[in-house]
Order: C-alpha cells, then structure tokens, then sequence
C-alpha cells in the first residue's frame, strides 16, 4: 500500500518527461540550427551556422552512463548560451556534423 503514492508519483514525472520529448525538435541544417519547444505554447530559437562561436558538450557521471549529454551552442551575437538541449544522444556526431556544415 505504501508503494502506491510513489508509483503515481513516478508515473507523473514519467508523463511530464515524455510531454517534455514530444514537445522539442532540434534540427541541424546546412544553414542554420533550431530548437523548438513546447505542446500548447511554442517556443522557437534559431542559430545560423555562420554566427556560431562555441558548441559545448557537457556529460554527468549518469549521463555517460545513458549515452547522452547536454550540448550548448552559443553565437557571437549573445552572450552565453542561446541553444542548450539536454538528454542528446550521440552528442560528439552532433558536433562533428555541426562543424561539417561550418566548415562549408
């Protein structure tokens, strides 16, 4: 009985998680990079290859565990971080591919 309240709650966290990846697409181009987000509200946020300055990977203990990682993009007209998506698998292709399409 006691296991009842945390299996509802791990089935909630597990529904916000999936509404979460169902919510985002994150594409890479041959011109530009894009994050999209959200199910009900939208959110949109583009880098063109060309204004990129840093693409950071960062992996968690756990994260190297699962095979994934965050990776940031910044550009040279912000400061900071304009692209972020955590949970990305193969995060090292995802650069390789990004820098591909920097190099022209």
């Amino acid at each position: 009985i006691i296991l009842i309240p945390a299996f509802g709650l791990g089935l909630v966290i597990l529904l916000f998680w999936w509404l979460n990846v169902k919510g985002m697409a994150f594409i890479v181009s041959n011109e530009r990079i894009t994050l999209r987000k959200g199910i009900l509200s939208k959110h949109t946020n583009e880098v063109f290859l060309s204004d990129i300055r840093n693409v950071q990977i960062s992996q968690s203990f756990f994260q190297r565990i699962f095979g994934v990682a965050t990776i940031g993009i910044s550009s040279a007209g912000q400061a900071g971080v304009e692209i972020a998506v955590d949970g990305l698998r193969n995060p090292n292709k995802v650069k390789d591919i990004i820098d591909r399409h920097r190099r022209g």
